[in-house]
């Protein structure tokens, strides 16, 4: 009996180990504790029959020192398994990134800072235009983004002899601040008791007359420098982009410089050779994984997407959908969808798309083939200013097909500081002579500035070509050219409809220059080629979005009032799947009236059949479309508006409606305008000057609301 116990007990034990060791095959005393226990089993086994008389208790000693020995062993094991790792602590690094800029500017001698409010990148360019000029005045400048630095020191600029603070402020939309400059609006607005008494300021603001908001950046941070005690140098610049913004530059730069040499009491060094910013690094072995391809921030941010996505760190979106919206006619409108699933990235009507578009291949193997050039030879253009926040003018290194590909501007026409600089490498004097007079302030370089190359529509390829003496280090060339900037698109779809899917509706540019060429729109052509599939590879664009302020009313039941001719329908309809979405869901939705234009009802009436069928669903209660040429009399959505009156007039009167224009900012938001005036007028018994104030008025409280460019 007790031997049958003892050998159950022992098989027990060699089962109980076989499970042991299969849950804790890594536990180091288990391998060595088996061959032990086997050993003693076959030890057991053999002292089994002499024992067979006696009566033994039912757990010998060997069983509680074994049952013992496993329990402690599974107790280490689990407590070894759970036992928490420390955790280590990670002290903040200390930032590289220099914030103070009175310091940076003791540090270098530096007694100008030119301070940028950028958004496509010419206050930037006009920035860093101005921090160079310096030095031919025998001053130091550098330009700054004022979002890198501490805007609170302005007034401790008068620490730094002879200083000055510049600011090129572009307005964006209608009246805001740039991206880069909102936190020193938001600054400026909230420090009434700040003293700027000691800090001497000048202004040029960048802007479009076409918008009603014109330049109103630049004109409030002059007013308001001015009002917290800083002394103006010199006075506010306009630039108008609507005229001829590099002209507007010019002209007040050429008054400018004197006006500081007056000031300061110094004179002009009379150097007026080509000052160099980067110096050239040729990379002859370099571990191509290093090489940036595109990028537009982090190195391979393209190959390991990392959310939060914006600007700088942009979104590769799948190109979903890629259709042709018009039905017949010369020109390409298109829809587009792309897909941003597993991106965190959220939207809402009314936001815009940013794309960063890629240069025709065909123009920059043509650049590489007239200035000789190996485009696939990996360089760096490196700061000479080793204190500059800016180390490079693009990502660096690269090739300089990369960089003629995606980051720099071979489209639009040169500016003037560009042939300046460059016409030093003309073998004609005629040719340098006439670039020199391009650059120049005088009527005459002006207007053959304005004809040979805005006129002409002449790009820098097409100035290469149409000037053979003109051979620039392609090095060069890069320092000078702009950056190429992202193209912005109104959102023509509803988050709520489609949260993982972004659409966009554009026309695409192509025409014909003076010389016979054909100039091509660098996003709108590059989207158009953007096929669902290309090879067997999903297509990709690179892109974030942009907040608006373009937003349908809080209250649904509010009504609204859109127009939109052409493109401009983008972002309505997205407010028009909103509405449809907010019907669905049981709510109470206002009354929603669209206007829209376009040239032929058979050739580019855009959406028809989405704006029929939300008419007919009664989500669009009311749809209006102007065809401007399928009769004589030209129609377009002002006129139609002044047909409906009646109707807008108790809306907006009335009914507290909502009205959104969307579209060309120089013809057509003018003329709805001037149409709502005259309603106010005819059916409110206002005078002109009382309609305008009226219509004002609704602006201020929000109730209108443009998305408009020229």
């Amino acid at each position: 009996m007790a031997c049958r116990i003892l050998l159950t007990c022992v098989s027990n034990h060699i089962a109980l180990f076989s499970i042991l060791t299969s849950f804790m095959p890594e536990c180091p005393c288990m391998s060595l504790f088996c061959v032990n226990m086997t050993d003693m089993d076959a030890e057991t086994t053999a002292h089994t029959e002499p024992m067979a008389d006696e009566e033994e208790p039912l757990f010998s000693n060997l069983d509680l020192f074994l049952f013992s020995l496993i329990v402690g062993l599974v107790v280490y094991w689990f407590m070894s398994r759970k036992k928490p790792e420390p955790i280590p602590e990670f002290k903040k690094a200390p930032t590289t990134r220099e914030t103070s800029f009175i310091e940076k500017m003791k540090k270098t001698s530096k007694n100008i800072i030119v301070f940028y409010g950028s958004q496509t990148g010419t206050g930037e360019e006009f920035a860093n235009r101005m921090s160079k000029d310096a030095q031919r005045y025998g001053m130091k400048g550098m330009a700054a983004d004022p979002e890198e630095y501490e805007m609170g020191e302005l007034s401790r600029l008068s620490e730094i002899k002879n200083s000055l603070a510049i600011f090129c402020m572009a307005t964006y939309g209608e009246g805001d601040p740039t991206d880069n400059a909102q936190d020193f609006y938001d600054w400026l607005q909230e420090n009434d008791d700040e003293d700027l008494s000691g800090l001497n300021y000048t202004v040029f603001a960048l802007g479009n007359k076409t918008y009603e908001h014109y330049n109103a950046m630049g004109k409030y941070v002059d007013k308001r420098l001015e009002e917290l005690g800083a002394k103006r140098i010199f006075d506010l610049g306009l630039g108008d982009d609507d005229g001829n913004l590099e002209e507007d530059f010019i002209s007040w730069r050429e008054q400018f410089w004197p006006a500081v040499c007056e000031h300061f009491g110094v004179e002009a060094l009379g150097d007026d050779s080509s000052i160099r910013q980067y110096e050239l690094k040729e990379h002859t072995d370099i571990n191509m994984n290093k090489v940036y391809t595109g990028e537009i921030g982090r190195l391979k941010s393209f190959e390991v997407q990392k959310p939060p996505f914006d600007s700088k760190n942009p979104f590769l979106a799948t190109v979903t959908v890629n259709r042709r919206l018009n039905k017949a006619g010369d020109r390409h409108l298109m829809h587009l969808e792309v897909d941003i699933s597993g991106s965190k990235i959220r939207y809402e009507s009314g936001d815009h798309i940013a794309i960063f578009p890629t240069n025709d291949s065909a123009l920059v193997n043509k650049l590489g083939q007239i200035l000789g050039v190996d485009l696939d030879a990996v360089i760096s253009l490196n700061n000479l200013d080793e204190e500059s926040n800016k180390k490079h003018p693009f990502p660096c290194p690269t090739s300089y097909r990369t960089a003629l590909t995606h980051y720099l501007d071979i489209t639009n026409s040169p500016r003037t500081n560009v042939l300046y600089e460059l016409a030093q490498y003309a073998s004609d004097p005629k040719d340098q002579e006439n670039m020199r007079k391009m650059a120049s302030s005088s009527p005459e370089g002006k207007a053959l500035y304005q004809s040979w190359v805005l006129g002409a529509s002449r790009n820098i390829l097409a100035v290469l070509e149409d000037m053979p003496s003109l051979k620039p280090p392609v090095d060069h060339l890069c320092e000078l050219l702009p950056r190429l900037q992202a193209r912005y698109y109104s959102i023509a779809s509803s988050s709520k409809v489609h949260p993982n899917s972004i659409h966009i509706c554009a026309v695409v540019v192509e025409y014909k220059t003076g010389t016979g060429r054909t100039n091509k729109g660098v996003a709108t052509n590059w989207l158009k080629n953007k096929l669902v599939t290309d090879n067997s590879h999903k297509s990709t664009v690179p892109m974030y979005i942009r907040k608006s302020q373009f937003r349908l009313p809080f209250k649904a039941t509010n009504p609204v009032i859109m127009i939109g001719p052409g493109t401009g329908i983008a972002p309505f309809m997205g407010f028009i799947q909103e509405r449809a979405w907010l019907k669905e869901q049981g709510k109470e939705v206002g009354e929603t009236v669209m206007f829209f234009g376009c040239r032929y009802k058979n050739e580019d009436y855009l959406y028809q059949e989405e704006l029929e069928e939300a008419e007919k669903t009664q989500v669009l209660t009311q749809l209006n479309v102007a065809f401007s040429r399928d009769q004589e009399q030209k129609v377009y959505v002002q006129h139609l508006l002044k047909k409906n009156k009646e109707h807008i007039w108790k809306l907006i009167h009335s009914d507290n409606a909502h009205i959104y224009v969307c579209g060309d900012a120089k013809n057509m938001a003018h003329d709805v305008q001037t149409a709502l005036y005259e309603i106010g007028e005819e059916l409110g018994g206002m005078t002109r000057t009382q309609a305008i104030d009226y219509v004002k008025k609704t602006d201020d409280k929000g109730r209108y609301s443009q998305d408009v460019w020229s």
